[in-house]
């Protein structure tokens, strides 16, 4: 895999998730207890051993250049390779703006690398994969263009690139569609290619009035290139609402899932790594299938919820199907029930929230409830 570079596109905005990052980009959301979207595309590729990994920045960009720093935590602190930063680049008076417009201006850093292939990869996505299984199938099937796919685990009702595909994988269809139904093959935002027929694919489409990759490069693309679908049989899950943000990370609290994605040898995900306490289970406490993180103080009840860390439960307290994320506090006596509190929220006493599976409640940053 060092014959292979990756292109990580943060630009992605999704209307449908603004209440989460009105202040973050989608990459830097938390999941799972303790880490980022981000960390599943990164730690995928460093696990299939990319070393040159470039990272093509939004405008609200703090969050994650706070997580990701220099790169360490990944191996991607490098003399030679690593990790780059690609900064955005503010579209001007009648210029097309999207994704697009960033990924033509740094194609300098593309082409001065000396990796064959481009590995391009949308952030709005958990899974743990191996890429090298996808360069394999890139390789023996001769493609111009492979797309990672994977079956909608639902009915979704976002823009997809949805396609119809051979036994072999071969592409015979490809479109933009505003929804999917469940079951159907649809993209993953992971494209690999070689590195002369991405570049030239980007320069023709921005210079043609093109905004957005998927729409003006992948999908016309499909007419004059050979396109392969390599599905991903693991689990994945694009974050692309409110709704879908809760549900992927309440599949974190099945086993056989946390277990594939969490505990394959080979496979780690790595995140930010911060020292605080383990956590501290206080006489009187009730966790049940649940994950706790590191610097939890727990004193009430926990049920089928993901707690990130330093957050405290205290005694009378029930938090249930929810999500509290970073140094968020619950009160004696409250009650959570279907709840996504972002950071340093407070829950005051005796405080009823309760929403459902299909309609969680979001409780907004250092909000006091």
């Amino acid at each position: 895999m060092n014959r292979v570079m990756g292109l990580l596109d943060l630009q992605r905005d999704e209307p449908r998730l603004r209440e989460l990052t009105s202040r973050r980009t989608i990459a830097s959301l938390p999941f799972a207890g303790r880490y980022r979207i981000i960390d599943f595309p990164l730690s995928s590729m460093v696990n299939s051993g990319i070393q040159n990994v470039g990272v093509l920045l939004p405008e609200q960009s703090r969050s994650v250049l706070d997580h990701l720093r220099s790169g360490k935590d990944w191996g991607l602190a490098r003399h030679h390779k690593g990790l780059f930063y690609l900064p955005p680049v503010p579209p001007e008076d009648g210029q097309p703006a999207g994704d697009l417009r960033n990924v033509y201006y740094n194609l300098d850093f593309i082409e001065n690398s000396n990796e064959n292939y481009v590995l391009f990869v949308r952030v709005n996505a958990v899974y743990n994969m191996d890429f090298r299984t996808v360069l394999r199938f890139h390789q023996n099937t001769g493609a111009d263009i492979t797309m990672v796919v994977s079956p909608a685990r639902c009915d979704d009702r976002a823009d997809s690139i949805v396609v119809r595909k051979a036994a072999n994988g071969l592409v015979e269809d490809i479109s933009l569609r505003p929804s999917v139904t469940k079951g159907e093959p649809r993209s993953l935002g992971i494209y690999l290619m070689e590195k002369k027929r991405f570049t030239q694919l980007v320069r023709d489409a921005f210079e043609h009035g093109g905004k957005d990759f998927r729409r003006d490069v992948i999908v016309p693309a499909a007419g004059k290139n050979t396109i392969y679908a390599c599905e991903h049989g693991g689990f994945s899950s694009r974050i692309r609402s409110l709704r879908g943000f809760y549900k992927a990370n309440m599949a974190m609290l099945e086993p056989a899932i946390w277990e594939e994605m969490f505990l394959r040898e080979g496979a780690a995900v790595f995140t930010k790594v911060k020292d605080m306490p383990p956590v501290r289970y206080k006489e009187g406490a009730k966790v049940t299938n649940s994950l706790i993180a590191n610097g939890c103080e727990i004193y009430g009840q926990v049920e089928n919820s993901i707690l990130f860390r330093g957050v405290r439960v205290a005694p009378g307290a029930l938090v249930r199907n929810s999500i509290i994320m970073q140094k968020s506090e619950v009160q004696e006596f409250a009650q959570l029930d279907c709840v996504i509190c972002d950071k340093n929220v407070v829950v005051t006493p005796e405080k009823a929230l309760r929403g459902a599976a299909t309609y969680p409640i979001l409780v907004g940053k250092q909000a006091v409830v």
